[in-house]
């Protein structure tokens, strides 16, 4: 018998980040949100919450539109409701995604620095 290597939050989280992707898109496009895109999905084991990690494409603009997906975090929750065959749909917490900005600043800072980031 194969061992599964995904445990069921896994496979929630993967189903989560896809919806929520395209909610949070037609809500951008729908109420002149700041340009935002789901990154990430993590799911507590016991499925209770649910954290969507966003990124910007103007960093200034995200915690405003982080606090906008939080007050629709319900809309979004009633919606997935009517479309995932869950038991229970995890609670939604939205969250700021650094990373893309952290590695940028990394990258900036490797090309000011001579001989470092032009190595062929």
């Amino acid at each position: 018998m194969p061992s599964h290597s995904f445990t069921r939050s896994d496979r929630i989280a993967a189903e989560l980040r896809r919806l929520i992707g395209g909610l949070v898109h037609a809500a951008v496009r729908d109420h002149a949100l700041p340009s935002v895109s789901v990154s990430d999905v993590e799911v507590t084991r016991d499925c209770d919450y649910a954290t969507v990690y966003v990124t910007a494409l103007l960093p200034d603009t995200s915690n405003s539109a982080v606090a906008t997906l939080n007050e629709m975090a319900k809309d979004f929750r009633r919606e997935l409701a009517r479309c995932m065959r869950i038991r229970r749909v995890p609670e939604l917490r939205f969250k700021y995604d650094d990373s893309v900005d952290r590695g940028e600043r990394i990258e900036a800072l490797l090309r000011q620095k001579p001989g470092m980031g032009n190595r062929e």
